[in-house]
């Protein structure tokens, strides 16, 4: 067995990046950004109203003061003439300052009867402009790479780039294996179970931006096996689950290698998730996840999604760890690094991390309730409540 340091440094070094591709803005949400993006003028490009009101020089801003309405400036019309002594001119939000002005009084402070304006006796603070250049000036960059948020694709097309470069999606095949499953919708025989592994793995690599295929389950006959990868071909990435450890029926890995798998690594000091493997299986990576539901979602948060991330070009690092207080004493740790199912609650200084009673790899309900994973290292000493532990989160944001 080898560490989970190691293992992961082993599947990052098989997850190489897929190339770019250049996609409209309005796709480019949530996709990795390849390439800067470079601003070719200022934001805003003049000096602009932050309020509606009228629009003056500071000079004039005196309670009391009477001055000439000479005009109107919305929202997109520049006004073009120069505002003299004693006038004003009217401005709404988002409209160009006029010259000779460089204050906004907002029209809560003005009374207006005419084409004559007198202002109020408590002017509010500030000159309500917006300066040229103040979001961000002619040769700004939105570096890459980088995750595109919904504030970032904002950012891009107020750049006016139309159109960004983005590293492609990773194409994942993702196969289930054994005699014992079928398709959700089916009816199972007394023998029989649901297949919920590649599903959930499903859900997460397309919230991670990539893109995965269900592959028809294998049964556990070696022609089965050998079909479905067949069907494989093509993919950036392949995930098997189930059939990977030494049972007389779990063949993935005798048929991967007939295939010409080259295995980088078999087994892994950890918990759940023993089982696992990786390796190249001509043009793509294949990462064999174990066949227990909670084992093969937790290695897939642990193992594929850094995979997942190293190949859109994001850094290949491990999965975020923050810290926590324990809610409950803990025993000692045995040899293999645990990730254990937990629920984190507010603290004083930091978040209270409590592992559910039922640690068993079987147990999708805890997953499902969990917020995060406590992780536990190799041969960990007892563990008093209160203590400062490090844990992975598994929260909606998916950090």
């Amino acid at each position: 067995m080898i560490s989970v340091e190691d293992a992961l440094a082993a599947c990052l070094a098989l997850a190489q990046p897929l190339g770019t591709e250049t996609v409209p803005i309005a796709k480019a949400g949530g996709r990795v950004l390849a390439a800067p993006i470079t601003a070719f003028r200022d934001q805003p490009p003049f000096s602009a109203s932050a309020m509606d009101g009228y629009a003056l020089r500071d000079v004039e801003a005196i309670p009391g003061r009477r001055l000439r309405v000479v005009g109107e400036a919305p929202a997109g019309h520049h006004w073009p003439g120069t505002i003299g002594p004693g006038e004003a001119l009217r401005i709404f939000t988002g409209a160009p300052l006029p010259a000779g002005t460089d204050r906004v009084v907002i029209q809560e402070d003005v009374e207006r009867d005419g084409d004559r304006v007198t202002l109020g006796r408590h002017l509010s603070s500030g000159w309500n402009v917006r300066p040229s250049g103040a979001d961000f000036v002619e040769g700004a960059q939105l570096t890459a790479p980088r995750r595109l948020s919904p504030a970032d694709v904002a950012l891009a097309a107020a750049m006016n780039a139309p159109e960004l470069r983005v590293a492609k999606r990773p194409d994942v095949a993702l196969i289930a294996t054994g005699d014992e499953l079928v398709s959700p919708g089916e009816v199972p025989a007394p023998d029989q179970i649901i297949a919920s592994n590649t599903y959930g793995l499903k859900a997460r690599i397309e919230a991670e931006g990539g893109t995965a295929r269900l592959l028809p389950i294998a049964r556990d006959k070696r022609a089965s096996l050998a079909q479905v990868f067949e069907l494989a071909k093509g993919a950036d990435l392949i995930v098997t689950v189930g059939g990977a450890s030494v049972g007389d029926h779990d063949l993935v890995g005798e048929v991967a290698a007939d295939l010409g798998l080259e295995r980088a690594f078999y087994k892994v000091a950890m918990r759940p998730g023993k089982p696992l493997m990786a390796g190249r299986l001509g043009d793509a990576a294949l990462l064999g996840l174990p066949g227990n539901p909670v084992s093969a979602m937790v290695c897939g948060e642990l193992f594929l999604v850094p995979m997942l991330r190293a190949m859109m070009g994001l850094p290949g690092a491990p999965r975020s760890r923050h810290k926590a207080r324990l809610g409950v004493d803990l025993p000692e740790n045995g040899p293999r690094e645990h990730y254990m199912r937990a629920e984190l609650q507010a603290g004083t200084d930091m978040p209270y991390l409590t592992p559910y009673g039922s640690q068993d790899s079987s147990l999708l309900t805890v997953l499902s309730s969990a917020s995060a994973l406590l992780v536990r290292p190799v041969a960990d000493a007892p563990k008093r409540a209160g203590d400062v532990v490090d844990y992975v989160s598994l929260n909606r944001l998916f950090t």
